[in-house]
């Protein structure tokens, strides 16, 4: 990376006559060069640029200098020939006087060509580990491969360890004592270092909260930044390489899924060859099938991260079906959503099938999930209804609380018929009318009040006890929010509007 005492040692900036006023942070990195000459330009960096200028247009010296440090620049030099003293005790960061004339473009010129140079090396280097490391998995090299390959890119020794800090695989490292050093260095959810006895450079290895082990640099490095891509991307390969030894299931889990689409669009087949195929992939035959939709929230992870944990979650399925010697059909609805069709005997089990399944699901997961129902049905009928069990899976999160192992819509009650009907404009205009004065302009504790009144049913009583008011103040808040409101809150019409409408906005917005 570029630095400042980099650029301090530049030939054009020697031939200027460099001085050194304030040497505090030359080591900083550089991400471009600006010049200015007002401190009205001030709030145009970005952080980390080295600024030049002549001080031409600046008034207080000491005061542009502070706003520069204090905007993240990098450092600063000014072109100052002549006597004049600059006070710069304690600015904290580099600033360097050159005391020769100098074409500001003759510098800017040689900076920009070194940064457009590293980032373009940056680059290569980035596609060179990439294509590496995607031939090592083309290829289907194991751990040891991959270690090796990792170490001898870094030029330091490798270890790959287990959570219980046995060595899986390794290159060139010192193990004397591994077991006790290794348990000094804490875990890292990401690619870093770990405070500890030992500062190593590391990388977790396997599906996001299904961790197996960490990819370990025991050793001092020049360039962190550079070893920590090629250490997450042996992560990463990795991961991959732990998947393939389970080739056998992720093509049983990528046929499930492909029959669960077809089947869900529109198709020619009938009744037989649906259950035909179906039963191919190992679904029990039975006059009865419920469709079950797992919802994994998928919005708070990568795609990556959610493949990782839908196949994670498919496994646990497929192992408690064997556990239960039950023949399910599992796959993959959409991103972060599973689809499990459940096989039942007769229409008094269904209960008790699901009961049972989703309780010892949820116990053997290592996340919650919430879990959509439809209503049985022979088996076209359970597939055509996928999609209203995937809409109740979707709603559930938003429950106020989550009681039961799994949901139908008739559950959600006023909740599912809000979600279902979430793009009508009608219903946004009538939400948006009656909460208008809490809304323009936004008064979210005016909403918090409201909701906890409406949940308390217009027992003022009961809310004080729960939010922890005194009476006088309750009372002076409500009337308060009447008047923004427009209605009475006595009036139990106005509190049925005002429910079905703040229950719309938190679900819609």
């Amino acid at each position: 990376m570029l630095t400042v005492n980099d650029v301090l040692a530049l030939p054009v900036v020697q031939e200027a006559e460099p001085q050194l006023l304030c040497a505090d942070g030359l080591d900083a990195e550089l991400r471009w060069v600006h010049v200015t000459e007002s401190e009205s330009n001030v709030d145009l960096l970005f952080g980390r640029e080295l600024v030049l200028t002549t001080l031409r247009n600046v008034t207080d010296v000491r005061g542009f200098l502070e706003q520069l440090r204090d905007a993240g620049a990098a450092g600063v030099i000014i072109e100052a020939p002549g006597e004049a003293e600059l006070q710069v005790a304690g600015l904290g960061f580099p600033v360097i006087r050159l005391r020769r004339k100098v074409r500001f473009v003759a510098i800017t010129e040689v900076i920009h060509q070194k940064l457009v140079a590293q980032q373009l090396a940056d680059l290569q280097f980035s596609r060179s580990v990439h294509e590496i490391y995607t031939e090592l998995s083309l290829s289907e090299a194991d751990e040891q491969a991959i270690v090796e390959r990792t170490a001898g890119l870094l030029d330091a020794p490798v270890v790959l360890e287990d959570v219980r800090h046995l060595v899986l695989a390794h290159a060139n490292a010192d193990l004397d004592d591994w077991i006790s050093r290794s348990r000094f260095v804490g875990y890292l959810e990401h690619t870093g270092r770990s405070a500890g006895a030992e500062n190593w450079l590391q990388t977790p290895v396997g599906a996001a909260r299904r961790r197996w082990g960490r990819l370990i640099v025991p050793a001092a490095l020049e360039d962190d930044a550079n070893a920590a891509l090629v250490l997450e991307r042996a992560g990463q390969a990795l991961t991959i390489a732990r998947l393939s030894g389970r080739d056998d299931r992720e093509l049983l889990y990528q046929a499930r899924t492909s029959m669960l689409h077809e089947l869900q669009a529109a198709h020619g087949y009938g009744d037989k060859e649906i259950a035909v195929r179906a039963q191919s992939l190992g679904l029990d035959a039975a006059p009865y099938y419920v469709p079950l939709v797992l919802s994994l929230a998928a919005g708070e992870r990568t795609p990556t991260e959610t493949q990782l944990a839908e196949r994670a979650a498919l496994e646990v399925i497929e192992q408690l079906a064997d556990t239960l010697h039950l023949g399910v059909l599992a796959g993959s609805l959409k991103p972060g959503y599973l689809t499990v069709i459940l096989p039942v005997r007769a229409r008094e089990l269904v209960d008790s099938a699901l009961q049972g399944f989703t309780r010892r699901l949820a116990e053997q997961l290592a996340e919650p999930v919430a879990i959509g129902v439809a209503a049985e049905g022979p088996l076209a009928a359970c597939l055509a209804r996928l999609d209203e069990a995937a809409h109740v899976a979707h709603i559930v999160p938003h429950l106020p609380t989550r009681a039961q192992p799994y949901y139908r819509f008739a559950d959600l009650r006023l909740r599912g018929v809000l979600s279902a009907m979430g793009a009508d404009a009608r219903l946004r205009a009538f939400a948006h009318t009656e909460l208008d004065g809490l809304l323009s302009p936004l008064d979210e504790d005016g909403l918090q009040l409201l909701e906890l009144y409406l949940a308390h049913g217009g027992n003022k009583s009961a809310l004080a006890k729960a939010g922890y008011f005194s009476r006088p103040t309750l009372y002076a808040r409500l009337a308060k929010l009447e008047d923004k409101l427009g209605v009475s809150l006595e009036s139990a019409e106005s509190r049925a509007s005002l429910q079905v409408a703040l229950l719309w906005y938190r679900m819609h917005g």
